[in-house]
C-alpha cells in the first residue's frame, strides 16, 4: 500500500473473512464448551446476583442504587458520579432508623461498618472517600442492591450456577411451581416459584416474609418482620440498605437477538447452558446440596460465606481445568471425552501455604507443568468457533439442527467429525477455510511486508511450523493464525485471568496463591495450589458426613480424606501427580503440615500415631435430617 500507511490487522481480517464471521470468532469465549466470558471476575461478588436468579428467575437488569446516592438530579439521570460510603452515610444517618450518627466520629463508626460488613470499594481499596463497587451476601436483600452496576461484569458465572444447580432439559432455565405430588421431593434449588425453600436463599433470608397476594415476580412484595430477633447487627444494616431503595432491579431490558451463529444474547431469561463436563458439573452440584442442607442452620453466617466462596472456587476450578483436558482430548481424537472420564487437572498442594520453601516449589513446578499443557486452549475454542461458524452458516448440511444445551456434547462431537473428514460435506468445509487461509496470509504479507511484522502469524497461516499440533489441517491453521494475531495478552493472558478468578487467587478463602518470580533472569509469576482454612474446613464438613443409614458418626479418616480429594478433585498431597517425581522426604512432610493444620483447625482427632486412629470430624453440627438422605445419596 504505497503512499499510506498499512490496514490495521483487524480491517484486514473483517476484508478478508467479512464483518459477519469477525463478530463471531474475534472473541476469547465459546459458551458451548464453557459458558462463562473469558475476563477477571470477583468470586466475592457472586451471591448476590445468585440470590437475584433464583428468586425472580430472570437475569438481573440495572437498578437504582447509583441514582439513589447520585450527588444531585443530573448525576442521577446520568448515573453519573462517585457513589462513596461517606455518602451512603450522609443520606442513610437523617432516616429515623439511623438516629444517632450526627457528629464526625458517630459517622466514621457508622462508615466503617457499612465498608466491613455490607458493601466494598472497588479493587478491594481502603478508605471512605472510594468508589462503592461491590455489594456483600450479609443477608438475601444483598440481591437488591445493582453492585456491580453491569451484571455483565459477573461474566456469566450467576447464570451458569444457577443453571447447574437448578438442573433443568428446556433451552433456558424454567421457573415454575413445586411438583405437587407428596411422594416427590422438594426442588432444593427452586427457582421463582418456591424460591423461599431453595436451599441457598434459606439460608440468608432470616426475617424475610412475602407480602399477601404478591405475585412472584413483584420486586418489592419481600418484607422483613420487624419483631423478627434473630439476626445480627450486620444484616440489620443490609436491610435498612435495601429497604432504603425500595425494590429489586428490574430485570435485564437487553433485546433478544442473535449477534452471530456462535454467541446469543437471551435477554432477561437465564440460559440453560453448562460446561461440556457434565460429570464435573454435576459433582459440584451435589456438593453444594449435601452441604447446604447439612450445615445451612448449624454454621454461623461469616464462616458459612467463607465456606461457600472456598466451594464456589473449587467447583469452578474443577470444571474449567476439566473442561481443558476435554477439549483436547476433542481437538486431538474429535470426540469429547465419555463422562467417567471427565476429571479435575491433577495439582500438588502446597499444605504449608508457601511457608515450606521446597514444598511452595513443588507445587509452583505442578502448576507451572498444567499451564503448560493447557497453553493450547485459546486456540482450541478458536478452532470449535470457526467451524461452529462455517457448519452453522452452510444451509446444505441438513443434519446439523439439534439442541446444544444444556450439555453440548453431540454438537462437538458433529464438529469433530468435520475436523477430521469423518462427514460426508467436511471436505467442502475444509476447502473453503483453505482459501480463507490462504487468502488472510497473502493479505498480511502485502500489507506487512517486512520479515518480522506479524512473522509467527504468517508462518502460522502457511503451515511452515511442523512443531505445532495439527500444522497441516487448515482449520487449525486458521485459527492458530488468528490467536496470534489477537495477541497473547488478548487471549492466554484473558484466559488467565479466568484462572486466576476461578482459583480465587490471593484471596482469604481462595485456593491459589501467587507471587512474583525470577528465573533465569526473567521476571514472571509463580502459582501454587494450597488449601485455605476456610477450603479446608469446607472438603472436612462435606466430606465427613456420615455414610451409613442411621448412623451418628461423622468421621473419616486422615487417608480415606487426602484418597478422596485426590480423585475428586485432583489435589495430590502425599502422593506425585502423574509425570512429575516428588521425593518422598517433601511428601511426607506435606502431610505432617496438613495433619497440623487439620488439628489446629479443630477438625482432627486421634489418641495416638496410628494411621486408623487419625480421622477427621467437623465441628459443627449436621442436621438430623441429612443422616439417612446422605447414605442414600452416596
Amino acid at each position: 500500500m504505497s503512499g499510506s500507511e498499512p490496514q490495521a490487522v483487524q480491517k484486514i481480517v473483517i476484508d478478508t473473512l467479512t464483518r459477519t464471521m469477525f463478530d463471531a470468532i474475534w472473541t476469547n469465549n465459546y459458551y458451548k464448551v464453557f459458558p462463562v466470558a473469558m475476563q477477571d471476575f470477583d468470586l466475592s461478588k457472586m451471591l448476590p446476583a445468585i440470590f437475584y436468579l433464583f428468586r425472580y428467575g430472570e437475569r438481573r437488569g440495572n437498578g437504582v442504587f447509583f441514582k439513589t446516592f447520585a450527588l444531585d438530579a443530573r448525576a442521577a439521570r446520568q448515573s453519573e458520579g462517585k457513589t462513596t460510603i461517606d455518602r451512603i452515610g450522609e443520606f442513610l444517618r437523617h432516616k429515623d432508623e439511623f438516629e444517632g450518627f450526627g457528629d464526625e466520629t458517630e459517622k466514621a463508626i457508622f462508615g466503617d461498618l457499612l465498608l466491613s460488613t455490607c458493601l466494598g470499594n472497588k479493587s478491594h481499596e481502603q478508605g471512605r472517600d472510594k468508589k462503592v463497587q461491590r455489594v456483600y451476601p450479609t443477608h438475601y436483600l444483598s440481591s437488591w442492591i445493582d453492585l456491580p452496576d453491569r451484571a455483565s461484569h459477573l461474566r456469566n458465572i450467576p447464570e451458569m450456577m444457577v443453571s447447574i444447580l437448578a438442573d433443568g432439559q428446556e433451552e433456558f432455565v424454567k421457573t415454575g411451581k413445586n411438583d405437587p405430588e407428596k411422594d416427590k421431593p422438594e426442588d432444593p434449588f427452586a427457582v421463582g416459584f418456591g424460591s423461599e425453600k431453595n436451599l441457598l436463599i434459606r439460608a440468608f433470608n432470616q426475617g424475610v416474609i412475602r407480602s399477601k397476594k404478591a405475585v412472584v415476580n413483584d420486586r418489592s412484595s419481600d418484607r422483613f418482620d420487624e419483631n423478627e430477633l434473630s439476626i445480627g447487627l450486620d444484616q440489620l444494616l443490609m436491610i435498612r440498605l435495601a429497604q432504603f431503595i425500595g425494590k429489586a432491579p428490574d430485570p435485564s431490558r437487553e433485546k433478544v437477538k442473535v449477534k452471530s451463529t456462535v454467541h446469543r444474547v437471551s435477554g432477561a431469561k437465564i440460559p440453560n447452558q453448562r460446561p461440556i463436563v457434565e460429570k464435573t458439573s454435576r459433582e459440584f452440584s451435589e456438593d453444594i446440596r449435601l452441604f447446604l442442607k447439612a450445615y445451612s442452620k448449624s454454621i454461623p453466617r461469616h464462616h458459612l460465606i467463607e465456606m461457600l466462596e472456598s466451594c464456589m472456587a473449587i467447583g469452578l476450578t474443577s470444571m474449567l481445568t476439566a473442561t481443558t483436558k476435554t477439549v483436547s482430548y476433542w481437538a486431538e481424537e474429535g470426540r469429547i471425552h465419555e463422562k467417567e472420564n471427565q476429571a479435575p487437572a491433577d495439582l500438588f498442594v502446597d499444605c504449608s501455604l508457601g511457608v515450606d520453601r521446597n514444598i511452595r516449589e513443588t507445587a509452583e513446578r505442578s502448576m507451572d507443568e498444567q499451564l503448560r499443557r493447557i497453553g493450547d486452549f485459546p486456540v482450541i475454542l478458536m478452532a470449535l468457533r470457526i467451524l461452529d461458524f462455517q457448519v452453522s452458516a452452510d444451509t446444505k448440511i441438513v443434519d446439523k439442527d439439534f439442541s446444544t444445551w444444556p450439555h453440548s456434547t453431540r454438537w462437538l462431537n458433529f464438529l469433530g467429525d468435520m475436523l477430521y473428514l469423518r462427514h460426508k460435506q467436511a471436505q467442502s468445509i475444509h476447502h473453503r477455510v483453505e482459501y480463507e487461509t490462504e487468502k488472510l496470509s497473502m493479505e498480511l504479507m502485502k500489507n506487512y511486508p517486512q520479515e518480522n511484522e506479524y512473522a509467527e502469524a504468517k508462518s502460522l497461516l502457511l503451515g511452515e511450523s511442523p512443531k505445532t499440533a495439527n500444522h497441516v489441517n487448515p482449520i487449525f491453521r486458521l485459527a492458530r493464525g488468528l490467536t496470534s494475531l489477537m495477541g497473547t495478552s488478548y487471549t492466554y493472558g484473558k484466559f488467565m485471568s479466568t484462572m486466576d478468578s476461578c482459583f480465587h487467587t490471593n484471596r482469604p478463602n481462595g485456593i491459589v496463591i501467587k507471587r512474583k518470580r525470577t528465573r533465569s533472569g526473567t521476571r514472571g509469576e509463580a502459582r501454587s495450589l494450597v488449601l485455605s482454612d476456610a477450603a479446608l474446613g469446607y472438603l472436612v464438613h462435606l466430606h465427613a458426613l456420615p455414610k451409613r443409614k442411621n448412623s451418628e458418626r461423622s468421621e473419616i479418616s486422615l487417608k480415606a480424606f487426602i484418597d478422596l480429594i485426590r480423585k475428586r478433585y485432583g489435589f495430590h498431597i502425599d502422593r506425585s501427580p502423574p509425570g512429575m517425581d516428588i521425593s518422598n522426604t517433601c511428601l511426607e512432610r506435606n502431610k505432617s503440615i496438613l495433619e497440623r493444620r487439620l488439628r489446629d483447625l479443630g477438625l482432627l482427632i486421634g489418641v495416638n500415631d496410628a494411621e486408623s486412629m487419625k480421622r477427621l470430624r467437623p465441628r459443627f453440627e449436621i442436621a438430623r435430617s441429612m443422616i439417612e438422605a446422605v447414605s442414600e445419596v452416596r
